[in-house]
């Protein structure tokens, strides 16, 4: 396992080996103790979640907060796509930035998000299968949704025409969202 460090505070590209040979191949995607011992984080995850995309959804950008707020590990089993996550932690001076990376089937990435982010991620194919791990149990009545097309984030997704849900086409500004997590 191979821990690379962004930008953010405890935001963190991980890279697991992955074995091929004539048959297929094999990647272990998650290992607690070299998880802990690489990133310093003493993380736990509750559930399992795993969407299927079209070529151009965009689904987020998402967060639950305090006290049922997530981490999340996210890596893609098949397809790809943009990943993207939005600091929203007011006292961090990347409060408001976007770290943004390419997921794709076999490259053997994850992303590890931490609370205090809004997540979300455009698929680049068609049949994209994104799997994420989380920290805390899903509470619709702590989902919090940034408008992931929104101009104070300026984020540069690929494809422009794309389908979201009703509640990502009318999620929240940046400046809606300032004070939630410190």
């Amino acid at each position: 396992m191979k821990v690379e460090s962004t930008s953010f505070r405890n935001v963190f590209v991980i890279e697991m080996p992955v074995f091929s040979d004539e048959r297929g191949s094999f990647m272990e995607t998650f290992r607690e103790a070299d998880f802990r011992v690489k990133t310093g984080l003493n993380i736990s995850f509750v559930q399992d979640n795993e969407s299927i995309s079209a070529r151009g959804v965009l689904r987020g950008l998402h967060a639950q907060i305090p006290p049922k707020s997530q981490a999340k590990l996210v890596r893609v089993s098949q397809g790809s796509i943009l990943d993207v996550v939005v600091d929203l932690r007011s006292s961090e001076p990347t409060f408001g930035q976007y770290f943004s990376i390419e997921l794709k089937q076999g490259d053997g990435k994850l992303l590890f998000v931490p609370e205090g982010f809004a997540h979300g991620f455009q698929a680049l194919e068609d049949n994209t299968v994104v799997q994420y791990k989380c920290s805390n149990y899903y509470h619709a009545d702590s989902e919090i949704c940034l408008n992931a097309r929104s101009s104070d984030l300026a984020i540069e997704w690929p494809i422009a025409n794309d389908l979201r849900s009703a509640k990502d086409v009318i999620g929240k500004s940046l400046s809606e969202l300032k004070g939630i997590f410190f």
